[in-house]
C-alpha cells in the first residue's frame, strides 16, 4: 500500500469526524461511560482488524480510548488507514 501525500491526507480526514492528522499518524480520541465499555468496544474493534489485517495503536485508561492509525510497512498513512478509521467509527456508532 502506497503512502498517502500530507494533502492527500488533509483531504480525507477532513472526511472523518472527530480525526486529526498529526505526527505521521490519524488519530482519534474517544470517552466512554466505563471501563466495561470501552473494552467492549475494543474488542469489537479488535475482531475487525483481524478481518482487515490492520492493527492500531492504541491505549486505554479507564474508560478512554486514544487510537492512532497509519501503516508501519508504507512509514506513513495509506488508504488502509481510512478504510480502518471508518470501520472504527461505525462500530462506535453501532454501540
Amino acid at each position: 500500500m502506497e503512502k498517502l501525500t500530507e494533502e492527500e491526507i488533509y483531504k480525507r480526514v477532513d472526511k472523518l469526524v472527530g480525526w486529526e492528522y498529526r505526527n505521521n499518524v490519524i488519530e482519534s480520541y474517544y470517552e466512554f461511560k466505563n471501563f466495561k465499555e470501552a473494552f467492549a468496544i475494543m474488542t469489537r474493534i479488535a475482531f475487525e482488524c483481524e478481518a482487515q489485517n490492520h492493527h492500531p495503536d492504541w491505549t486505554n485508561i479507564y474508560n478512554s480510548l486514544h487510537i492512532r492509525l497509519n501503516t508501519h510497512t508504507a512509514q506513513g498513512v495509506t488508504e488502509k488507514d481510512f478504510i480502518l478509521a471508518k470501520s472504527i467509527d461505525a462500530i462506535i456508532s453501532k454501540a
